[in-house]
């Protein structure tokens, strides 16, 4: 048996891939030590794992202090938020030994973490994947619309960020790539090598093992009737771009009293008494259990995360995305590549589009017949169980 530490601060779509990963780590005899914030803390804990916290709003106040615009000053963000994370997982961790530790591939300061540790890594990837050539070319591109004085502001942000951190935590910082990306002698992706865009580039140490679905218990469900109807619409945006009041409402003109039977997760932070009439034919819940619905639903609306679109496809779902923000428009764009469904813009975005566009989607046998050899290659990968066994190979190989 070996002691696994785990550092993940992301949220929901970072945190959801893990949980069968860890279950499964434990179920074979591994301990798993789980740093994150207070949020999942009841998530992580039924898997079995020990579940230590860092200060959550700390996190994002230093996350977002880097500034919002251009990728650059998300890169800075995550450099400030070392000072929130080394400290804490350091003074909780002291004393103790762990033999390998796994680490999200975005949020979590976990290259850091391996280099002062000095811990054999595993990188958790749960958005598409990036190698130094493809990120850099991205980044690249995206800085040519910053204003110069502003680029050299943010670099000159970075500089002294990076210097400050390697004087702290003698850590190095060889490129943004690192920061971003926290690669890792290997990385898990929870998706296929054939839906990732430039699959065949990445070399023997990304392991692409499919989504990570397991289920997930709650107290609240939705009434099986519901989930039984005909012709079955089921739209969520996720649980961060889901404050959408007027969109709600465009879906309650697009589909409402129509032959379609609807469900809608519209979040914790919108409440129902803000979304007036809601037509009888939707059933409009703050908390949906998406598996469960999406093993009926025909048609997924969908913002477009990797981890909502992962699910709607591993169930042979076809998608409408509508991407808001972050990854979401590269897998919009992957999903229509696919031909496993089409892709809307939230801005100046109509109820004929949105009723003509899902109809097409519905009508159309090509996007059901597609999304049925997506959801076979997606379960043959293998998920959570064929991520542990490539932890073992690891493992193996580095005589642990």
């Amino acid at each position: 048996m070996a002691r696994v530490l785990f550092i993940n601060a992301g949220s929901e779509g970072h945190i959801n891939p893990t949980v069968g990963v860890v279950q499964e780590l434990i179920s074979r005899g591994e301990e798993v030590v789980y740093f994150t914030v207070e949020t999942f803390r009841d998530r992580v804990e039924k898997t079995g794992a020990t579940v230590l916290t860092f200060d959550g709003e700390a996190f994002i106040k230093a996350f977002l202090s880097g500034g919002r615009t251009y990728l650059l000053e998300r890169i800075n963000g995550l450099l400030q938020t070392a000072d929130v994370v080394i400290p804490s997982v350091l003074e909780q961790i002291e004393g103790k030994h762990f033999d390998y530790m796994i680490h999200d591939s975005m949020f979590g300061c976990g290259r850091f973490l391996a280099q002062i540790l000095k811990l054999p890594a595993i990188s958790s990837c749960t958005s598409f994947a990036h190698s130094k050539d493809s990120f850099e070319r991205m980044l690249e591109h995206l800085s040519k619309d910053i204003p110069p004085k502003t680029l050299e502001a943010i670099r000159e942000d970075c500089r002294n960020i990076t210097t400050k951190l390697k004087e702290n935590y003698d850590v190095e910082i060889g490129s943004p790539y690192e920061v971003f990306c926290n690669p890792a002698p290997l990385t898990i992706i929870y998706t296929t090598r054939e839906f990732q865009p430039s699959g065949d580039t990445f070399d023997p140490s990304y392991k692409f093992v499919g989504p990570s679905i397991s289920l997930r218990s709650s107290e609240e469900t939705v009434g099986l009737s519901a989930i039984k109807g005909e012709n079955l619409i089921y739209i969520s945006l996720g649980t961060v771009f889901n404050q959408a009041t007027e969109f709600y409402k465009l879906c309650f003109e697009a589909f409402g009293d129509s032959a379609y039977t609807v469900i809608m997760s519209i979040g914790q932070r919108t409440q129902k008494s803000a979304l007036g009439r809601i037509p009888q034919n939707f059933t409009v819940e703050n908390y949906v259990p998406q598996t469960e619905v999406l093993k009926e639903a025909d048609l997924f609306i969908t913002h477009g995360g990797m981890n909502s679109a992962n699910e709607g496809l591993y169930y042979g779902v076809p998608l409408l995305v509508i991407p808001q923000s972050a990854d979401q428009p590269m897998v919009a764009q992957q999903v229509v590549k696919s031909g496993a469904g089409k892709k809307l813009l939230m801005e100046h975005l109509t109820v004929p589009q949105l009723r003509e566009t899902a109809d097409a989607i519905l009508k159309q046998p090509s996007f059901r017949q597609q999304v049925k050899k997506i959801s076979a290659s997606f379960q043959k990968a293998g998920g959570y169980q064929q991520a542990v066994d490539e932890i073992f190979k690891f493992k193996n190989e580095k005589g642990i």
